[in-house]
């Protein structure tokens, strides 16, 4: 296997994921196969294979989903105008990361 035990732990720490021993080797080798199918497509020929601009629709290249235009900005008290909470202008949310 190429991805370490260690480093699964690794991501799953940055990822704040408290995971199980069997939870550790499962990710293991799921990482590792999506690793290999990464390197077979790195093996594969794209000389003269245009890359894509767009890739939700057929278009021209010059085209845009919409026109870029200026326009005031939203301003605190219209966007917070129906938060449930709210203070010192602000979103207020429930603590979900504790650490």
């Amino acid at each position: 296997m190429r991805i370490t035990e260690d480093e699964v732990r690794y991501v799953a720490e940055l990822a704040n994921l408290a995971l199980t021993d069997g939870e550790v080797q499962k990710f293991r080798a799921d990482l590792d196969q999506i690793l290999t199918h990464v390197d077979q497509l790195n093996q594969l020929d794209t000389e003269g294979v245009e890359p894509m601009a767009q890739v939700l629709y057929d278009a021209e290249e010059t085209a845009t989903l919409r026109p870029d235009r200026e326009r005031p900005t939203l301003g605190n008290e219209a966007a917070l105008a129906n938060a449930p909470l709210k203070g010192a202008g602000y979103f207020k949310v429930p603590e979900v990361i504790k650490k």
